[in-house]
């Protein structure tokens, strides 16, 4: 455990007027509420909270904030009280405590209602002081290093909750490293199989390699001195869950990962900046597309930088970010910049946010909200997403997170532009709607009267704000006949397991959903938001298991008339969970696609030919044949070997073609029998952590007849 002397030897290094005897009175005070106390691991509580402060001073807060986290549990777990804490230390710790001990009892991993509401009340008490949410994450960071004493099941709760919530949260206040730390942590829990993997692979491509990164330093370095401009160059090999989220989202086996590899420049000013961007690029040849200048357009905590893939030594893509030491310190502590300290005085840092104002710009779209959980959607949605900015006709700009659409645009000027629009100009060319916007596109948004929002956009849409409007708007428009509707569906998943759709049992239901009332429930039932099965097991979690029925294969679509029959593309292979499109043939029914297949592009002329469809919610049957793409090695029962991991998958092969055999490698393309999206990813995942699976990708042939 950290000295008392030691921890203000820390903060003393960036706050030489620190008030160290305050520091050491909490200390005390805090060893003496812990006194008795042990963590999982055996050790003394108190050094719990000691390594938080620790942490906290490596980002330079305050001494409020440091004295909060040696402080953080005794309100919660010891015999201290908010009384005592603010004669003690002052009312201004004493909130902050307070605020920890909130966020604490907010169990967070609970049921997606309750997860919903505790979310909403997070962010309350991140928008009274943001200092609040720094101990939490560092709290939690110390947890998570410390993780493996726990009991495995409370590991993989904690790992989740992490992975979900406070990694995502650590990202979005600009604290990138946290992110990456928390979620290469809970990647170590959650899969460590996969990550093992990775690490491997990386250690063998060293081998082959040489130390690539310190090769490549070299190279920014010298091209630096041919421009005499003075900056600091880091370079990295990205964390081992970077790498596995890239694999997953690209469906790219390591072997096929370019750019692995991130660099650092930081320089002087922001004119230096531009003349290493140049120097690079005049170096090595830029990658199309991955080219970001946050600089221009800052991020809303702050972040500031040049981001550039360019094709390096060897051709292997590389990742250089260029920014200057000011514009570093907030991408290193990014809104608790707002609080850092240097040399006893408040830094006074240009680009550190005023926190107040970032968390209003996070929490306004949603104070309207009456639904907790489109509330935790939007939350998440807004946490992980990237951006664009477009323009308006006037010039103005409108951020938007990457893969918004027309109609995203629409919501993000007003909800009335967004619920009568009809049509969108994007650089003056009429688009369909669910265009996918890019930087610098400037959009026009095209409205009528009496135009209301149809139930296909939920589906098109990808901002929180948008898909909250379109629902509302759907449900004030269809309430009266969704809740008749719901009634009958209500009634007959009740009848099945013999009871009765009382007002009492639907108040219940309304209660244990964090719906508004029993109408609500019925409404949601109607609109297939939700499914009599829920409700059942919202007020009978046993008896609700009899109605869940698997779904018919036959009448898995949902969208199509009584007399139309479906089949899916060869081509795309579309699964449950994904989103489909369906395209009419005389005489042969309707072939559903995936929404994202190439082979729409022949029918966007015929858009009488196009229906909106999407899957039935329920359980699927392993019915779906998809085929996958996969180079193994040629050893002795390596084949068996994937055969039985896919089979322990409970994913059933069809049919298995060789399509190439080398001394050393086997490439052949296998059709499993799948349930859904979610269990083709499972496989995937499975796979690709098998050391004797070189490459697996999901093949899609458009040579075959739809």
């Amino acid at each position: 455990m950290i000295d008392v002397e030691d921890l203000i030897a820390l903060v003393r290094n960036y706050n030489p007027r620190t008030n160290a005897d305050l520091i050491r009175r909490a200390y005390e005070y805090g060893r003496r509420m812990h006194d008795g106390q042990k963590r999982h691991s055996g050790e003394d509580y108190f050094t719990h909270p000691v390594a938080v402060a620790a942490i906290l001073t490596e980002q330079r807060l305050d001494d409020a904030t440091i004295i909060t986290a040696l402080l953080h549990d005794t309100i919660e777990d010891t015999k201290s009280t908010y009384a005592e804490v603010s004669r003690q230390f002052g009312e201004e710790i004493a909130e902050l405590v307070d605020g920890v001990t909130k966020l604490t009892n907010l169990q967070l991993s609970s049921t997606a209602s309750k997860q919903s509401e505790n979310f909403r009340k997070l962010f309350m008490a991140m928008s009274k002081d943001l200092r609040v949410i720094l101990v939490k994450l560092a709290d939690r960071l110390h947890n998570m290093r410390t993780i493996k004493s726990l009991p495995h099941e409370k590991q993989a709760r904690k790992a989740r909750e992490t992975m979900d919530i406070f990694a995502p949260l650590a990202g979005r206040m600009g604290m990138q490293w946290m992110r990456e730390e928390l979620e290469d942590l809970s990647f170590r829990v959650l899969n460590p199989e996969a990550r093992s993997s990775i690490i491997r692979r990386f250690i063998t491509l060293q081998k082959e390699t040489g130390d690539v990164v310190q090769k490549i330093s070299a190279d920014i370095r010298m091209e630096l001195e041919k421009e005499t401009v003075d900056a600091d160059v880091f370079g990295r090999a990205k964390k081992p869950y970077s790498i596995w989220r890239k694999m997953q989202e690209k469906q790219l086996a390591f072997s096929r990962l370019s750019d692995i590899y991130g660099f650092r420049v930081i320089c002087q000013s922001e004119q230096d900046c531009y003349r290493i961007l140049g120097a690079i690029h005049r170096r090595w040849r830029a990658v199309p597309g991955r080219f970001k200048d946050y600089i221009s357009q800052p991020k809303s905590n702050g972040y500031r930088s040049i981001h550039t893939t360019v094709s390096g030594r060897d051709g292997k893509r590389v990742e250089v970010q260029i920014r200057t030491r000011q514009m570093h310190e907030v991408a290193e502590a990014g809104v608790a910049a707002h609080w850092s300290y240097r040399d006893g005085e408040r830094a006074q840092n240009p680009f550190a946010v005023d926190p107040a104002k970032w968390i209003a710009t996070l929490t306004e779209r949603f104070d309207t909200g009456d639904d907790h959980d489109e509330f935790l959607e939007n939350v998440k949605l807004e946490m992980y997403s990237d951006q664009v900015f477009c323009f308006t006709p006037k010039g103005d700009v409108v951020q938007l997170p990457k893969g918004a659409t027309p109609i995203d645009f629409a919501y993000a000027i007003h909800t009335r532009i967004g619920n009568s629009c009809v049509g969108a100009k994007v650089d003056g060319i009429r688009v369909p709607l669910w265009t996918r916007l890019k930087n610098g596109q400037s959009v026009e948004v095209i409205t009528a009267t009496g135009q209301r929002p149809q139930a296909t956009w939920i589906d098109i849409v990808v901002t929180g704000r948008a898909k909250s409007a379109i629902r509302r708007s759907l449900r004030e428009e269809d309430r009266e006949r969704f809740v008749k509707l719901g009634q009958e569906l209500a009634r007959v998943a009740f009848e099945h397991v013999g009871r009765k759709v009382t007002e009492k049992a639907l108040k219940i239901a309304a209660k244990n959903l964090a719906l508004l009332d029993e109408k609500e429930v019925l409404a949601r039932i109607g609109s297939a938001e939700l499914t009599a099965s829920e409700v059942l097991a919202a007020i009978y979690p046993d008896l609700a298991q009899q109605t869940a029925e698997e779904v018919d294969s036959r009448r898995a679509v949902v969208g199509l008339t009584a007399d139309q029959s479906f089949r899916r593309a060869n081509c795309c292979q579309p699964v449950p969970g994904e989103r489909i499109v369906g395209i009419t043939y005389r005489g042969q029914g309707v072939v559903v696609h995936a929404i994202d297949c190439p082979a729409l592009a022949e029918f966007e002329e015929q858009p009488a030919r196009w229906i909106d469809l999407r899957w039935h919610s329920g359980r699927h049957a392993a019915v779906y044949t998809v085929s996958l793409n996969l180079t193994i090695a040629n050893d002795a029962g390596v084949l068996g070997r994937i055969c039985t991991l896919i089979g322990a998958q409970k994913a059933n092969i069809s049919d298995l073609t060789f399509v190439d055999r080398k001394p050393d490698f086997y490439r052949l393309i296998v059709e499993v029998d799948l349930r859904d999206a979610e269990h083709l990813h499972a496989l995937l995942t499975a796979l690709e952590a098998e050391p004797d699976v070189a490459q697996v990708e999901r093949y899609r042939d458009l040579n075959r007849k739809p």
